[in-house]
């Protein structure tokens, strides 16, 4: 799935800000800057902080009409040696987003208790994945995807001993990455989309000989922001 749009540059942490690498990627200060609860119609455009009024009602407005309700697990692994994050390959037999990176997620269905629980389902449904290695540490803002869906990223802290078992007709492969690498800006290469005549800048995180992009990446990107300005701060 590919973001709409993503307008935020991410910044070096510098030694002045006092804020260490190492507590940007605690259990503690992860937790505290995400959302306790998903981000509503008003708040969701959040992602694109940093962006003009004029962008904002630009990207709003060139938004499917009918947008359709799904959620996604954010997977952060914790190995003694620092965390991870967990990402699928998309197989390349699939109708939509074939062989692209994401997370793991679908469509919210009638009888999920919440975005959280259809997130936890999917993700068994799609890796095996049992929902009591996954601990919920929080929401990010909503994404909207120009396919037409409202996408409610939710990340979770996973037990490093799980198992997985792969639905090979969704997914070819599933692969981490170390949460320091993904946060790192030397990282991230930038590039111009378009929609209409609006033109805007998206970041791409490519990791060896795979590419993480559009969608994804913008959640990782949106997670790095969060984890940046946010946590111990009142909101």
């Amino acid at each position: 799935m590919d973001a709409v749009a993503l307008s935020v540059e991410s910044r070096n942490i510098t030694v002045n800000e006092r804020t260490s690498v190492d507590s940007l990627y605690s259990k503690a200060h992860i937790r505290e800057s995400l959302d306790p609860r998903p981000s509503t119609p008003e708040e969701d455009m959040q992602w694109l902080a940093g962006a003009s009024p004029e962008v904002v009602s630009r990207v709003r407005a060139s938004l499917p009409a009918r947008q359709v309700p799904a959620a996604v697990l954010v997977p952060l692994v914790e190995h003694a040696t620092g965390m991870t994050v967990l990402l699928t390959q998309r197989a390349e037999t699939l109708k939509d987003h074939a062989g692209q990176i994401s997370f793991p997620g679908g469509r919210i269905e009638p009888e999920d208790e919440d975005a959280w629980h259809a997130a936890l389902r999917e993700t068994y449904e799609e890796i095996g994945l049992m929902a009591n290695f996954v601990e919920f540490a929080g929401y990010l803002p909503d994404h909207h995807v120009i396919t037409g869906f409202r996408v409610t990223p939710v990340v979770g802290f996973v037990n490093p001993d799980y198992q997985l078992r792969i639905a090979k007709a969704e997914v070819h492969d599933v692969f981490e990455v170390p949460l320091d690498f993904i946060l790192d800006t030397a990282n991230h290469k930038s590039r111009q989309r378009k929609l209409g005549d609006l033109t805007y800048e998206v970041h791409d995180i490519p990791y060896g000989n795979r590419n993480i992009w559009g969608a994804t990446a913008g959640m990782l990107m949106t997670l790095r922001r969060m984890l940046q300005t946010r946590g111990d701060k009142p909101r």
